[in-house]
Parts: structure tokens; sequence; C-alpha cells
């Protein structure tokens, strides 16, 4: 157990030197943590995970079992990685001709509370928005919009889900909290008061 920096590390985690990692966070049993990455405060990284070096994870996250987070993916606040879902970082791999370093990963921002469901796929360079829900088992192969539900794969859109995540009726107000949102370039956002 290694809670001397803030964090909490399982024994069988490698934590390498030069990972800052916030106070809170979690690191589970065979985790790897690449030096150079940033996990921010009162994450929850499960079983089996790696963090890449030069990838951000915001604060707040919950990165379940088997997730690995490549160099070029970004995770926002709040975002959650169901088990076993992918990210990608190369758009066309090769083994006979193998792209390494930043220059060849593909930037793929994760907004602030998205949901991606187990076992689902994000093929890289695709923005996913503010608080979108990706179902378990889909395939994103476009940018998501700010709070759309994708579903499928291909994913497509299925309707609209709140902040607190329920699903939106046509009228844009969320059944269960009362937000109210109305239709923008980039997807929703939410009516203030």
């Amino acid at each position: 157990m290694s809670e001397t920096k803030g964090f909490f590390a399982h024994p069988s985690a490698c934590v390498d030197d030069g990972a800052e990692i916030g106070s809170g966070t979690k690191i589970w049993h065979f985790c790897h943590i690449s030096s150079g990455c940033k996990i921010g405060e009162n994450c929850t990284v499960g079983q089996n995970v790696f963090v890449a070096p030069g990838t951000k994870i915001g604060n707040n996250c919950k990165i379940q079992n088997n997730v690995s987070i490549y160099e070029g993916v970004e995770l926002g606040d709040f975002v959650f990685c169901g088990p076993s879902m992918v990210f990608t970082n190369v758009q066309r791999p090769r083994c006979k001709y193998p792209q390494r370093g930043a220059a060849f990963y593909a930037h793929t921002p994760i907004g602030e509370g998205a949901s991606i469901g187990a076992n689902a796929t994000i093929v890289c360079g695709h923005r996913i928005g503010k608080n979108a829900f990706i179902a378990a088992g889909s395939v994103v192969t476009k940018d998501v919009p700010d709070y759309a539900i994708m579903m499928g794969v291909p994913a497509r859109q299925n309707g609209w889900a709140c902040e607190c995540g329920e699903k939106l009726g046509e009228d844009l107000v969320c059944p269960k909290c009362g937000r109210k949102y109305r239709k923008t370039e980039n997807g929703l956002q939410e009516e203030t008061k």
C-alpha cells in the first residue's frame, strides 16, 4: 500500500517515477501507470489498467478494469470508462511499418462527464462531447456531440442524455432532475435560469 504521496496504489501496481497522480486517487491491482502521464485527483483506476506516457486524465474519473489509456487520449473531469472498453491511437497501424511517437498518435479528447460503456471502442481522432453517453459494445467512428446518446456498430445517435444520465424527451427537459436544454451547433447546452 502506497499512500505517502496522497494517492493509494495497490502493491501489485507499477507506478513509474515521473507519473503525476493527484491526491485521493486509487490505483488497483496489476495496473501500469507510465512516467509522463497525468492523473487528476479522486480518480479510481481499476484492475489491469494501463496508462501511457503523455496521457491526461482529469479529476474524479472512474476507469474500470482492463482499460488502456494510450498516448493521444485525454479524459476530462468526471469521465467514466466502462470495463474492457477500448481506445485506439493510430488510424492505420501496420506492424511492418510501425508508427511511433506523438506525431503519429491521433488526439482523442473525451469531454467532461462523458460515459463510455463496457466493451465500447473509440476509434482515435474523434471528439466525445461533454456528458455524452456511449452505449456498451458501440463502436464510435465519428465525433460525438455534447449530451448525445450513441449506440450500435458503427455508433449512431439515439437521443440525448441529461448531465445526470437520464434520457431526455423531445422537449429536452430531464424527467428526473428538471434540467432544460437547447440544441446548439455542438449538441446540447443547458439553459441557465
